[in-house]
């Protein structure tokens, strides 16, 4: 898809299709409708009197232009109150439009936003927004698989020099192609991305975009003392690793000795073990490696923005099957950093191999650690789709990530954490058990779980059950896998430059 910044009147300019959004209380006599309304024959003013678009958030209309030069078409995008446009609603506004002409015979369409402020982030956020719009579960398809027909984006570039164009278009492309290739890895069935192929695609785009790309084999994992990750490996034929990748800058201007580690969980099925989950639903646990989906995408989208700090992300690509050799509720094994844990409940996997990773990315250097894992159904009855749940030992770091989604259209809802809720993982016969009481605290009770394989690292924990994947289609978005945090964990790297 070939993006283009331009300037002057949309109303000629050369698309298949023109989008702009609606805001409640537009008229048609406004400034930037009047034209339009003029080349539809009125048609605007028709379609507000009836009421039949009132600018609510997705609604669309679709008209045709009677000038013989300009779009064929007119689609017009319900986008809620005008002060809540803001740079995120710009790429929801784009992906719309993006998404609404698919089924139109539409090769090339013009977007005029109707954005205020900064110019260049409006056009970075539209980019991306029409980059995510593309995105369909069809892959393993063999027919009617739909394929996106956009070919040529135009979109509004007032007052932006070219380089300034160039460099919004490329930072919108290389976030939505990254959070794409997020959503894609989510979205591979359990037999076909399992974690050597998971390893394997680390792989291949940090060959691609400059990563540096480690993997830890089982025996050396073994060699390293991670006794909580394989103990959930150790049911399944298929061998977990632990990918490491990392981003050094040409020349960096972040503190000496200082280094951000982004830790993801790569359950790339999760059965619950020996504790096994319900067969209801239990296709949905493909879905458990999101948290190192993110990461892998993230560590995509930084090597191609190039920022001037150090970066690391860490996933351990796990699968959990309960067979003879199956980790067994009351098992005591010994993490890397010489704790013991009582497993209590095989289906807690998650932060056990969360705890080898954030110790691994400790030991590696960290002094920053983001971790995000699909990690507690707890979450989900707490905050349902709309937030993230997010912990941590270090408030500024955990009020710069909340702060960062705020910027990307992404909410973070902090949760507490404390020595009242690590009481309760202490264990009778270890130093701590996997689960704590039945009912209470369950997203607090993981993310302190994990804290105790933290040593001296400032540490934020994203608990993205809830809202790593949509389970319907929104007028921006397919359903499936949303690459929630890629945008977030970007903003909070360019940040710490």
């Amino acid at each position: 898809m070939k993006f283009q910044g331009i300037s002057g009147n949309f109303a000629e300019a050369n698309a298949d299709a023109l989008a702009i959004p609606i805001f409640r209380g537009d008229k048609a006599t406004d400034k930037d409708i009047k034209p339009l309304d003029k080349l539809t024959g009125g048609q605007i003013a028709d379609i507000f009197a009836a009421e039949e678009l009132k600018g609510e958030s997705g609604d669309i209309a679709t008209l045709r232009f009677r000038g013989k030069k300009g779009p064929g078409r007119l689609i017009l995008i319900g986008a809620g109150e005008r002060k809540d446009y803001d740079a995120p609603a710009v790429g929801r506004f784009a992906g719309t439009a993006a998404r609404a002409v698919g089924k139109l015979k539409v090769k090339s369409l013009a977007l005029m936003p109707r954005a205020k402020g900064d110019q260049s982030v409006a056009l970075q956020n539209a980019v991306q927004g029409v980059v995510t719009s593309q995105f369909e579960l069809h892959k393993y398809r063999t027919k009617d698989k739909n394929e996106p027909k956009l070919s040529t984006v135009q979109l509004a570039a007032d007052g932006l020099k070219p380089a300034e164009v160039k460099i919004a278009i490329g930072r919108g492309t290389a976030i939505g192609e990254s959070m794409n290739f997020t959503r894609d890895l989510a979205n591979e069935p359990p037999n076909i991305l399992t974690p050597s192929e998971m390893a394997r695609r680390a792989q291949a785009m940090a060959a691609e975009v400059g990563l540096k790309c480690d993997i830890l084999d089982e025996a050396k994992m073994i060699k390293l003392g991670m006794g909580s990750l394989m103990s959930v490996s150790i049911g399944s034929t298929q061998p977990a690793k632990l990918i490491t990748l990392r981003y050094t800058p040409a020349k960096s201007t972040g503190k000496d000795g200082e280094l951000l580690a982004l830790v993801g969980k790569g359950i790339t099925f999760d059965t619950g073990g020996i504790s096994l989950k319900p067969g209801d639903g239990m296709e949905a646990m493909k879905y458990d490696m999101s948290g190192g989906a993110t990461v892998l995408g993230t560590m995509r989208a930084i090597a191609l923005l190039k920022p001037t700090i150090p970066v690391i992300g860490v996933v351990a690509a796990v699968e959990n099957m309960p067979d003879g050799g199956a980790s067994r509720p009351s098992d005591v094994v010994t993490a890397m950093n010489g704790k013991t844990i009582e497993i209590l409940n095989t289906d807690a996997e998650g932060r056990l191999i969360l705890a080898d990773a954030v110790a691994w990315a400790e030991k590696q250097g960290a002094t920053r650690i983001v971790d995000m894992a699909t990690l507690t159904g707890a979450v989900i009855v707490a905050l349902g789709g709309e937030n993230t749940g997010i912990m941590g030992n270090d408030q500024a770091l955990v009020d710069a990530i909340i702060d960062c989604g705020k910027k990307t259209g992404e909410g973070f809802w902090q949760l507490p954490v404390g020595k009242e809720y690590s009481k309760m993982i202490k264990s009778d016969i270890a130093d701590v058990k996997n689960i704590g009481p039945r009912g209470k605290a369950g997203t607090i009770i993981g993310a302190v779980f994990i804290q105790e394989f933290v040593d001296k690292a400032k540490w934020a924990h994203l608990d993205i059950a809830g809202t790593a994947w949509a389970d319907s289609a929104r007028p921006f978005q397919a359903k499936g896998p949303t690459a929630v945090a890629v945008r977030s964990l970007v903003e909070l790297v360019e940040r710490s430059q």
